[in-house]
């Protein structure tokens, strides 16, 4: 189940009818909304392609000027990310104090010097 915020915004002389309109579509939650225009909904979708298909519906909304997705929850993708981390070797061997042997000249620098290695670039800078 996935769930999402979203901002809707209009124009504040359209905002009780967007809301009202919100409202009648069966496809989202009204929270709440301030006098500038700016409404929060909530939708909920089995996954990101149905939330997609209501945000259509949304947006295709007389008066409505945009309406922006800003959080989003879903319990599917937290869980497969709980299993990535938990079956990956997340800390490197050499940080866990592994006392295999490592080539220090295949150690790369991937900082803001293009990449070069790390034993080049002391070369280079020696003068």
């Amino acid at each position: 189940m996935n769930i999402s915020s979203i901002v809707v915004q209009t124009l504040p002389e359209n905002l009780d009818s967007v809301i009202n309109d919100l409202k009648e579509s069966e496809v989202c939650d009204y929270h709440f909304h301030d006098d500038k225009g700016k409404i929060i909904i909530t939708i909920e979708g089995e996954n990101v392609g149905e939330e997609l298909e209501k945000l259509r519906i949304i947006e295709a909304i007389d008066n409505i000027i945009s309406a922006d997705m800003q959080m989003s929850y879903s319990e599917d993708e937290l869980d497969r990310h709980i299993k990535v981390l938990n079956n990956s070797d997340a800390v490197p061997k050499i940080l866990k104090g592994d006392t295999t042997k490592i080539d220090p000249s295949t150690v790369v620098y991937n900082g803001d010097l293009r990449k070069k290695n790390i034993y080049e670039f002391a070369e280079q800078t020696k003068a």
